[in-house]
C-alpha cells in the first residue's frame, strides 16, 4: 500500500532516473537486513527445492538488468528472493546508449528499454562479488553478455564472452548467456545456429579452465550461503570460489503466433549437444505486438527491448514448449510479466522450475516479492501438491 502511494510519485521521473533513486534507497536497505526482511521477507518449507544441485529457498528470482553491477546482492536476500541474477555483464565496461533509454508503458505495466548494457565491466563486478559474503539462501547468478560495440563481432565477440566468462565463473552460483539482448550496438545477438555452436563450443572451453582454478566445495557443502576458510579476498565479506558453475541460455521471446517448433528445437539441440544445463525464458521483445498503450505514444519511444506484462503468455508458451522438448529433464527459469502469484503459478505450471521478476517491481514495488511467495503456498495446497517440484510441468 505504501508503495502504490509513492508510486505516482516516481512515475513523475524519468524512468533511469526512479531506477537510480531505488538503487540509493536499497543500498539503505541492505545496511538493515533484520529490518528489511522483516517488513517483506516470507518464507515457507513448500517452496524450498534443490536445482543444479544448488538449494532455492523459493522459486522467485531478480531477474538480469536491475542490478546491472552487483551492487545490491545483500538485499535481494533480504527482500525474500529465492536467486538473485546479476548483470547483464561484459568483458569491458560500457556507459551503454544516450538517455533517455528506459521508458514505462503504464497501460501495459511493460517497460521498454535500450540502455546498450551499460555495466561497470567483468574484472569490476568479480572483484565486487568475490569481497561480497554471499548471504544466506540466496543463490547468485551472473548474467553475460557481449560487449556493447559494433566492432566486436564474429570471433571477437566469441572471445569477448569468453573473457567475461573466464573472471566471472568463480564467482557465479550459475551464469546465465545473454545471447538474445535485442539492444547490442550492432542489432544481432548470437541465436542464429552456427554462431550459437561456436559461443558455445568456446564457452565450455573456458568453463574446464575455469574448474582448473575454482577451488569445488566439498561434498555435500554446496549450499551457496556457506564460507570458506581459504577465501581468495581477505576479510570477513569475501565469498567462496565455485567450481564450474551450470551455464544457461537466455533465449528471445517466440513471435506472438507460437513458437517456431523448428528453429526453437535446432537451437535447444545444439545448446544441449553443448552442455547447457538450462533455459531462460525470455529476453525482452524488439517487437511491439499486443499493446494498449497507442501506436503513436509507442512509436515516439523508438527502438528498445520490451519487457512486463504482454510477454507472459509468449514467454509461456516457449517454457511450456521447452519442458515438452526436453521432456522435463532441464530445468527452466520463466521471465516476462510474472507480477502476481497467479502469473507464477501458470509459469511453473507451463514447466519453470524457478521464475523471476523485474518490470513488475517497477509497477508492484520490493512487497512484490513476499505476495508472489505467499500466493504460490495458497495455490500449491489449493491444487492439493505438497511443494513447488510437484506442480513443474503439471500444465505442460
Amino acid at each position: 500500500m505504501s508503495y502504490r502511494r509513492l508510486r505516482p510519485l516516481l512515475f513523475r521521473l524519468d524512468a533511469e532516473r526512479a531506477h537510480g533513486l531505488a538503487v540509493r534507497a536499497g543500498r539503505l536497505g541492505q545496511r538493515l537486513p533484520a529490518l528489511t526482511g522483516a517488513l517483506f521477507g516470507a518464507a515457507d518449507a513448500g517452496l524450498e527445492q534443490t536445482v543444479w544441485g544448488l538449494r532455492f529457498r523459493n522459486p522467485v528470482g531478480l531477474a538480469a538488468g536491475f542490478d546491472k553491477n552487483a551492487e545490491l546482492v545483500r538485499l535481494w536476500a533480504a527482500l525474500g528472493f529465492g536467486h538473485a541474477e546479476v548483470g547483464s555483464v561484459s568483458a569491458r565496461p560500457s556507459a551503454g546508449n544516450a538517455r533517455p533509454r528506459a521508458f514505462r508503458l503504464p497501460a501495459d505495466g511493460a517497460l521498454v528499454n535500450r540502455m546498450g548494457l551499460n555495466n561497470d565491466g567483468a574484472a569490476a563486478v568479480a572483484a565486487r562479488l568475490a569481497a561480497t559474503a554471499a548471504p544466506p539462501g540466496l543463490v547468485v547468478g551472473v548474467n553475460v553478455a557481449k560487449t556493447h560495440s559494433p566492432d566486436i563481432l564474429g570471433a571477437a565477440g566469441v572471445e569477448d564472452f569468453r573473457a567475461s566468462v573466464r573472471a566471472l565463473a568463480p564467482q557465479a552460483d550459475y551464469l546465465a548467456l545473454n545471447v538474445s539482448c535485442p539492444n547490442t550496438a550492432e542489432g544481432k545477438t548470437f541465436e542464429a545456429p552456427d554462431a550459437l555452436d561456436a559461443l558455445l563450443a568456446a564457452v565450455a572451453d573456458e568453463m574446464g579452465g575455469a574448474v582448473n582454478v575454482a577451488r569445488p566445495a566439498p561434498e555435500g557443502d554446496r549450499h551457496p550461503s556457506k564460507r570458506s576458510s581459504q577465501s581468495p579476498v581477505p576479510g570477513p565479506r569475501s565469498r567462496e570460489p565455485k567450481a564450474s558453475p551450470p551455464l544457461l541460455v537466455k533465449l528471445s521471446p517466440p513471435p506472438t503466433g507460437g513458437v517456431d517448433v523448428g528453429a526453437t528445437d535446432e537451437l535447444v539441440q545444439i545448446c544441449l549437444d553443448r552442455g547447457v544445463a538450462g533455459f531462460i525464458t525470455t529476453n525482452t521483445a524488439a517487437d511491439r505486438d499486443g499493446l494498449a498503450t497507442p501506436p503513436d505514444a509507442v512509436g515516439r519511444i523508438g527502438r528498445g527491448g520490451l519487457s512486463g506484462r504482454p510477454l507472459a503468455a509468449r514467454a509461456t508458451t516457449l517454457a511450456r514448449h521447452l519442458y515438452r522438448t526436453t521432456g522435463g529433464r532441464v530445468p527452466i527459469v520463466g521471465v516476462g510479466g510474472v507480477d502476481s502469484a497467479e502469473a507464477a503459478y501458470a509459469r511453473i505450471r507451463a514447466g519453470a522450475s524457478l521464475v523471476q521478476v523485474y518490470t513488475g517491481l517497477v509497477y508492484e514495488g520490493p512487497g512484490l516479492v513476499g505476495r508472489v511467495n505467499r500466493g504460490l503456498v495458497r495455490l500449491l495446497e489449493r491444487d492439493g501438491f505438497g511443494s513447488v517440484a510437484e506442480a513443474v510441468g503439471a500444465d505442460a
